[in-house]
């Protein structure tokens, strides 16, 4: 799965913003220091123009440096990580520039322009609350610094003024972010109706596969969770995709894919085209299409006698593999037109026989710790053939379900 937890068009908005924060602080910067330190001095109060401290120029220096930075971590697809750096290198260096000016020295401290309101006031542009703090504590270090090191309380205005834009700030981003969750929610809940009607279209092919997608889905996301390596969002994409993990199959003929007997040689290799078929199927869709991986790779074998590709060990894509396990175990503990479903105990061996050969032997052990939250599933299952109201609350803790 290509999983950055962004989709592209995210991304492509995370960069824009990018941009413009840059630009903006940037030219008014620049713009709000030339005047106030060379026409204001000169031609207002007529006094000789320039920084206060040598250390000013350096300061441009640095910040002028960090654009290039910026422009590298941006080809890296490093683009949420700009505006972290950015923010810690201006608190870094203001701080430093305020101590190396007013330190040991009798002028009466005066700091802070109409940039640190800008960058106060901008911030929930990213709608990013994590951000919105680093630029609120950042600020607030800063003059709480400064006033120890120069035992000073003309910081005392800075830092009331930053409490007041702030507080502004947090009501805009709260705002920004209930906008975002409502149209997020509303497109998940279209996404997940389109994606039960593709896979109901599929059980009309296959009855006897019924709820299988789900179920697979289900035991999936509960053994991603046990990794501890995926965000929410990441979570919610995977389950996704694992619900389509057989679409594939819509491109079988019937009598092949019903058929009640062993199948042939020959039926048994169209059977394994439909993983490449599901993956070029899903491969545009927003939303679901950085699932190829899972869909194309979940019938690969960690020895490499899988298909597609006959990928082994840890070419085989991460999530590929959980839903290699999944798929496996639900396949054996339901019932098929050729035979009864297999006791869960007896799935639970198998796939513990197949660590090394068949399975990610890693997988197979976290599978081990949370197989009971899968028996406490299948069993949920079987009486109520339906899945539980709430998916994504589940999360799993030393082999249960909370």
């Amino acid at each position: 799965m290509h999983s950055t937890g962004k989709s592209s068009s995210l991304n492509h908005e995370e960069k824009r913003a990018i941009t413009w924060f840059l630009a903006l602080f940037y030219s008014i910067s620049i713009t709000y220091d030339f005047f106030y330190y060379y026409i204001y001095k000169k031609f207002i109060v007529h006094i000789e123009p320039g920084l206060p401290g040598a250390f000013g120029y350096w300061y441009y220096i640095f910040m002028l440096g960090l654009i290039p930075i910026a422009h590298y971590l941006n080809k890296r697809n490093r683009t949420s990580s700009i505006k972290y750096i950015f923010i810690m290198c201006f608190v870094l260096l203001s701080i430093v520039n305020d101590g190396v000016t007013y330190w040991g020295n009798s002028m009466e401290y005066a700091s802070g322009n109409v940039v640190e309101v800008f960058l106060i006031l901008f911030s929930p542009i990213f709608v990013n609350k994590r951000f919105f703090m680093v630029v609120f504590n950042g600020m607030l270090f800063k003059y709480l610094f400064i006033g120890i090191l120069l035992s000073t309380n003309e910081v005392l205005f800075p830092l009331i003024l930053i409490l007041v834009l702030s507080g502004i700030a947090y009501v805009v981003l709260k705002r920004f972010m209930g906008y975002v969750d409502a149209i997020k929610t509303s497109y998940d809940t279209q996404l997940e109706g389109i994606v039960k009607g593709v896979i109901a279209t599929i059980e009309l092919k296959d009855p006897y596969t019924k709820g299988h997608s789900e179920r697979v889905a289900q035991y999936a996301h509960m053994l991603a969770i046990a990794t501890g390596k995926y965000s929410k969002e990441e979570l919610n994409a995977f389950y996704y995709a694992c619900l389509l993990h057989d679409i594939g199959k819509v491109n079988i003929p019937d009598h092949i894919l019903m058929k009640p007997g062993k199948l042939t040689k020959e039926e048994y290799e169209i059977i394994k085209t439909h993983p490449e078929v599901g993956a070029e199927a899903i491969i545009k869709v927003n939303g679901i299409g950085d699932g190829i991986d899972i869909i194309k790779s979940h019938h690969e074998r960690w020895d490499g006698k899988g298909y597609p590709e006959q990928l082994s060990g840890k070419d085989i894509p991460y999530l590929a593999r959980v839903v290699s396990i999944a798929d496996a175990f639900d396949a054996m503990t339901s019932s098929r037109s050729y035979r009864s479903a297999m006791p869960v105990g007896e799935a639970y061996d198998r796939i513990l026989s197949g660590a090394g050969t068949q399975f990610d032997p890693h997988l197979v052990e976290v599978f081990k710790e949370i197989f009971s939250t899968w028996v406490e599933f299948h069993d949920k299952y079987q009486r109520s053939m339906d899945l539980p109201a709430n998916l994504f609350d589940t999360s799993v803790k030393k082999g249960v379900t909370i």
